[in-house]
């Protein structure tokens, strides 16, 4: 059963002229098959046209409204004037025709569909638009922070095509990078679409990574935690330094400023060193007196020095 032609434009029954027509504007936009990628918009922007035709012509919509659906198998008296098929969109070959109750095409598209031929305005379906296309670009931490130019193929309907990348240094995750005039063919003199790739950070074991801050793990002998040392630490740019202070424990987090993400629009992100304190697993005999003697001679107890830190 047709659907109510009011319901489709979205308006109510006494709406006016102008109502009518701005709901026709929005909705033949959202829907033209040369637009939307949705598989049913050409048999949407059908039922759009058809709905906007008939409700557009007074004499028409007083049918309409009087006879709801079977409109159009009133005898012929009732027929609309100029319109013999009963304004219908298809003609007596089964072809559909666009029409558009006086709106101006081109007006109403504007660019999308733009150029003449002959002299006259070409038809909404010749020029259009191709359109735009994405694909996901897998990058390590390192690759991200770096940026640079970068070679990648991807698998279309065409074959396999390789492309050439320009990576900003400092990417992040979600970030999409445009490749201008390589999404789908205009059609006619229509420009082609754009091809965005958005960028996924592969999972790291050494980095992760919290917007544009990097983290990573610190590990350090017990002597270097507890009398302090300046130590390399690894991170997406290489091996800087650290100081790390004495008394410094386990889960220390050591800030190194600017160390983090490149940021071409502003500050970059800091590098978090989170201090792990790493024991021999298998001490040499000299080691393990050492340990030993300090055991002795502490009076250190971790449990209650942790027990003070967590109440803080």
């Amino acid at each position: 059963m047709a659907r109510d032609y009011y319901d489709v434009l979205g308006v109510s029954r006494d709406a006016d002229a102008d109502e009518l027509q701005r709901a026709f504007r929005t909705l033949a936009r959202r829907h033209h098959p040369d637009i939307s990628k949705a598989p049913d918009a050409e048999d949407r922007f059908k039922e759009i046209n058809e709905a906007y035709h008939v409700l557009s012509d007074p004499e028409t919509r007083r049918r309409y409204d009087r006879f709801g659906p079977d409109f159009r198998k009133m005898p012929e008296g009732y027929e609309r004037a100029g319109h013999p098929r009963g304004g219908g969109p298809a003609d007596e070959n089964g072809e559909w025709t666009f029409e558009t109750g006086g709106i101006d095409i081109g007006d109403l598209f504007g660019d999308l569909f733009a150029g003449r031929a002959g002299g006259g305005r070409r038809p909404p379906w010749t020029d259009a638009a191709g359109a735009d296309h994405e694909s996901e670009l897998t990058l390590t931490v390192e690759e991200a922070y770096r940026g640079g130019r970068r070679t990648i193929s991807l698998r279309g309907r065409d074959g396999v095509r390789s492309y050439d990348v320009d990576i900003p240094p400092g990417v992040v995750d979600g970030q999409r990078i445009r490749l201008a005039g390589q999404g789908a063919p205009g059609r006619g003199q229509g420009a082609p679409g754009d091809l965005y790739l958005i960028v996924r950070i592969a999972p790291d074991l050494r980095f992760r990574l919290d917007g544009r801050d990097v983290i990573v793990d610190l590990p350090i002998a017990p002597w270097e935690g507890a009398l302090g040392a300046e130590v390399p630490v690894d991170s997406p740019g290489g091996r800087p330094m650290v100081t790390v202070p004495p008394g410094s424990s386990s889960g220390r987090r050591l800030r190194l400023r600017g160390q983090g993400m490149p940021n071409p629009g502003g500050p970059p992100g800091d590098l978090y060193a989170v201090v792990k304190v790493m024991v021999p697993r298998d001490p040499a005999p000299r080691e393990r007196d050492l340990f030993e003697e300090l055991a002795k001679v502490s009076t250190f107890d971790p449990r209650r020095e942790g027990a003070a830190w967590r109440s803080h």
